[in-house]
C-alpha cells in the first residue's frame, strides 16, 4: 500500500518520530561522508507552480545523495497549464516515475494527485499547508532541545500555510502552541477547530504578540505577504506593523528562546537583522535540516 505526505495531520506520532530518527541517521551519515543510496535507479518528479529555493534544492540534492534522480518540471511548461486534468497527469506520472513532489497554489491539486497516483505524492507546499517545512522545523527544535515534550511554540504573524502546519504538528505531537495574528489574518478556522477537537494539547489564537511569546521556548515567524498575496503588501505592512520579531519581543520570552524563520525573509519587516543574525537565531540550522528531513521523507516513502 502506497503512502503519501499531504498533511502532517495524516501522520501518526510514531510515524513522525520515525522520520525524526531517520533524519538523525541520514544527517550523521552525510557528515561522516558515508555513502547511502537506497533510491538508486529511482526517479522523483518535481512539479513547481510556485517559485522555490530550499524546497527545490533540498529535494534535488536529496535524491542525488540517496542515489536517485530528480526531474524538475515547471508548471507553465506542462500540459497542466493548457488544461490537462490533474487526475490524468497523476496517471501518466505513475507510469514514468517512482514519486512526485508538487509545490502548488491550490491544495486540491495536491489532494487530487494523491488520490489518482499509484506512486507516493509529497506536498512540497500549497496555499493551505507546508508539511515538509514544519517537519524539518520540529526536527531542528528536537536537536536543540533534546525533544518536543513540554515544548511551547509562539507563532507570530500571518495565519498562512506555515501556521496551519504548525497547528497540525502541535495536534499530533501534543505540544503547546500560541499563534499571534492580526484580526482577519488568522489560520484556517476548520483546521484549528479540528486540532482542538481531536488533540489534548493547548492551541491558542491571540492578537497580542507579547502574550504569545511569554514563557515560550520558540518564536517563529514568516513573511507577511506569502506568494500570491503580493498585491496586498502595502496593506499588510500597515496591519502587521506590531507583529515584528525584534529584540524587544525576544526579551519578552524565555532567556534562551530560539528564533526561527522558514525563509525567505523580508528583513526589516517581519524580522529585524539583529534578531535574525543574533544569538537566539537558529534560522540557518533550520534551513540546512530541510535537506536531511527531505531525505528521510523520500526514503520512507520511496525506499
Amino acid at each position: 500500500m502506497k503512502r503519501d505526505l499531504v498533511s502532517i495531520f495524516s501522520l501518526s506520532q510514531d510515524e513522525i518520530d520515525h522520520l525524526m530518527e531517520m533524519a538523525t541517521v541520514l544527517k550523521a551519515k552525510q557528515k561522516e561522508g558515508v555513502s547511502h543510496t537506497p533510491l538508486k535507479g529511482k526517479t522523483l518528479g518535481l512539479i513547481f507552480e510556485k517559485a522555490s529555493t530550499r524546497t527545490r534544492v533540498s529535494f534535488e540534492v536529496g535524491m542525488y545523495q540517496l542515489g536517485g534522480y530528480a526531474l524538475f518540471l515547471d508548471f507553465k511548461d506542462m500540459q497542466l497549464s493548457r488544461g490537462e486534468t490533474v487526475p490524468d497527469t497523476a496517471r501518466v506520472f505513475s507510469r514514468y516515475v517512482d514519486g512526485v513532489m508538487a509545490r502548488t497554489f491550490s491544495h486540491e491539486t495536491i489532494e487530487e494527485l494523491a488520490r489518482h497516483a499509484t506512486i507516493p505524492v509529497i506536498n512540497g507546499l500549497s496555499d493551505l499547508l507546508h508539511p515538509c517545512q514544519i517537519l524539518s522545523d520540529i526536527f531542528t527544535v528536537t536537536e536543540k532541545m533534546g525533544g518536543y515534550g513540554g515544548l511551547k511554540v509562539a507563532y507570530v504573524g500571518d495565519g498562512n500555510n506555515v501556521a496551519n502546519s504548525w497547528i497540525n504538528c502541535a495536534a499530533r505531537l501534543n505540544f503547546h502552541l500560541r499563534l499571534a495574528c492580526p484580526e482577519g489574518y488568522g489560520p484556517d478556522p476548520s483546521l484549528l477547530e479540528r486540532a482542538r477537537r481531536e488533540s489534548a494539547t493547548e492551541i491558542q489564537l491571540v492578537h497580542d504578540p507579547y502574550q504569545a511569546v511569554s514563557g515560550t521556548d520558540v518564536i517563529y515567524t514568516d513573511v507577511w505577504a506569502s506568494m500570491g498575496k503580493e498585491d496586498e503588501h502595502a496593506d499588510r505592512l500597515r496591519d502587521f506593523r506590531d507583529y515584528q520579531v525584534n529584540s524587544r519581543l525576544v526579551k519578552a520570552a524565555k532567556a534562551g528562546v530560539l528564533v526561527m524563520h522558514c525563509l525567505p525573509a523580508h528583513r526589516g519587516e517581519e524580522i529585524t537583522d539583529d534578531v535574525m543574525d543574533g544569538t537566539h537565531s537558529i534560522v540557518w540550522d533550520q534551513a540546512e535540516n530541510r535537506l536531511h528531513v527531505q531525505k528521510a521523507i523520500l526514503e520512507w516513502l520511496m525506499g
